[in-house]
């Protein structure tokens, strides 16, 4: 596996790769990976012929109270995992090279930006958008990897890549769960044991709700009222949203004509953590 650091390096990789006909799949992570990020790697392994993961803690998409120093970088441990796997190219700039002084521009999906994490994080998407986009234009992938478990961040990508052209297929992959259902998430590491166990009040909320779905029940008031009712049973949890909407405008809902997200986050302690469920008819 190389591992480079430059603009140059990474792109001159990608596209040796695909003056040969290869096709190069690319999975961004901000690293602290676990089983979720390995299964985006597997899936690009399956679909492409050169494999670049970047590992990057993209500051501009962290709030000023929010975790941005803390954020776990254990970056040996995330090299010998991503070796392990075969990747082919691990891009980890610093943040002088993805921002070099002056720079101005960002990337904005109006509308979108704001709804979900997007209400309860201002300026996160703003951030998200503006670095994924960055890293397309350097790697030049054909395809690129990301999970279902951040459904609006995808969705929004989604969107940014149709308007703005991009040449790259966007893949959702599932939400890889530990065993007892919590959601994989690099800031699991935060939770202390009770907070574990309180944090599994996530998951249970929506299965209640994709439960109550499945026997029949289509009134959204009636289906997060359910959610909220498991959520408020769990002293350890703070709701932070619930919502039922389109999993690809994030528009609320009017009713179940298509396939329906619920989308969840909470506060455990201080960290705050998301989760989601696809509804379909």
């Amino acid at each position: 596996m190389k591992i480079v650091g430059q603009i140059p390096a990474v792109r001159a990789e990608s596209r040796a790769a695909r003056a040969d006909g290869r096709r190069v799949g690319f999975v961004p992570t901000m690293g602290a990976l676990h089983e979720g990020h390995l299964s985006l790697v597997r899936a690009a392994k399956a679909q492409a012929d050169l494999v670049i993961v970047s590992i990057f803690v993209n500051p501009t998409q962290f709030g000023p109270n929010e975790d941005l120093a803390r954020y776990p970088r254990p970056f040996e441990k995330d090299r010998a995992l991503l070796e392990q796997e075969g990747v082919d190219v691990l891009f980890a700039p610093a943040v002088e090279e993805m921002y070099p002084n002056g720079a101005v521009t960002y990337v904005t999906v109006e509308g979108m930006s704001e709804r979900l994490c997007g209400r309860s994080r201002p300026g996160h998407f703003r951030g998200v958008t503006t670095v994924v986009s960055k890293l397309f234009h350097i790697v030049e992938p054909d395809v690129a990897f990301f999970g279902q478990k951040d459904a609006a961040q995808l969705a929004i990508i989604r969107r940014m890549t149709q308007d703005l052209n991009f040449s790259v297929e966007i893949m959702g992959c599932p939400i890889v769960r530990e065993p007892d259902g919590l959601a994989m998430s690099s800031r699991n590491s935060y939770l202390d044991p009770g907070q574990r166990k309180a944090a599994l009040v996530l998951n249970r909320a929506l299965t209640q709700m994709a439960e109550n779905f499945r026997a029949g029940e289509r009134g959204i008031a009636n289906l997060l009222a359910a959610g909220k009712q498991v959520l408020l049973e769990e002293p350890g949890a703070r709701l932070d949203y619930l919502e039922i909407v389109d999993p690809d405008s994030l528009d609320p809902i009017l009713d179940f004509s298509k396939p329906a997200l619920v989308a969840v986050a909470a506060f455990v302690g201080n960290t705050r953590l998301i989760d989601n469920v696809l509804l379909n008819t």
